[in-house]
C-alpha cells in the first residue's frame, strides 16, 4: 500500500463519522483509527494565574510524589509521545483504568492524541494501578509520568 493511498484513506475518514477502518491489500493490513473531537471537555471552574513553567513543574512533581514507603516499589508508566491525555475512548465512556484496577501487560491504560491520531498507551507490566498522575484532557510531554503501577510480583 502506497503512502498516497494511506493519505487518501485518512482524508476520507476526516469527513465522515467513521472512527475506524481496517483495509487489507496485497497481504498488507492497515488499521486507521480516529476519535471524534472531544467538544465537551472538562472546563476549569476557576482561572488561575499562569506561572513560570519551572514553578509549575516543581508543583506538579511535589503533588505527584509517591509516599516514601512506596517509592522504589512502583513502576512508572511514562508518555512515549507529546500530546493530549485521555483516560477513556470517548467523553461518554468509562475510563480504561481507575486507581485500584488490576492490569495485565498489554492492557490499554489511556489514549494520547497527537496530530489528530489516537495512540493507545498499554501497560508494560502486570500489576495494580496505584495512582493516575495526569488529568483528563491535559497536555503531556515525552517522558512525563502518567500512572504509578505496583508490580504483580510485589502484591
Amino acid at each position: 500500500m502506497e503512502l498516497e493511498e494511506l493519505k487518501e484513506l485518512m482524508g476520507m475518514l476526516k469527513d465522515t463519522d467513521i472512527t475506524e477502518l481496517l483495509v487489507e491489500k496485497d497481504g498488507v493490513k492497515v488499521k486507521i483509527r480516529r476519535e471524534k473531537f472531544f467538544s465537551h471537555l472538562e472546563v476549569p471552574q476557576s482561572i488561575l494565574p499562569v506561572r513560570k513553567d519551572e514553578q509549575r513543574k516543581a508543583d506538579i512533581e511535589q503533588e505527584q510524589a509517591p509516599d516514601q514507603e512506596l517509592e522504589g516499589k512502583l513502576f512508572t508508566v511514562t508518555s512515549p509521545i507529546v500530546g493530549t491525555f485521555y483516560r477513556s475512548p470517548s467523553p461518554e465512556s468509562a475510563p480504561f483504568v481507575e486507581v485500584g484496577t488490576r492490569v495485565k501487560k498489554g492492557q490499554t491504560l489511556c489514549i494520547i492524541e497527537a496530530m489528530k491520531l489516537m495512540n493507545e498507551i498499554e501497560s508494560e507490566i502486570d500489576g495494580v494501578v496505584v495512582r493516575a498522575l495526569v488529568d483528563n484532557g491535559h497536555p503531556v510531554e515525552y517522558g512525563e509520568p502518567l500512572f504509578l503501577v505496583e508490580p504483580a510480583d510485589r502484591l
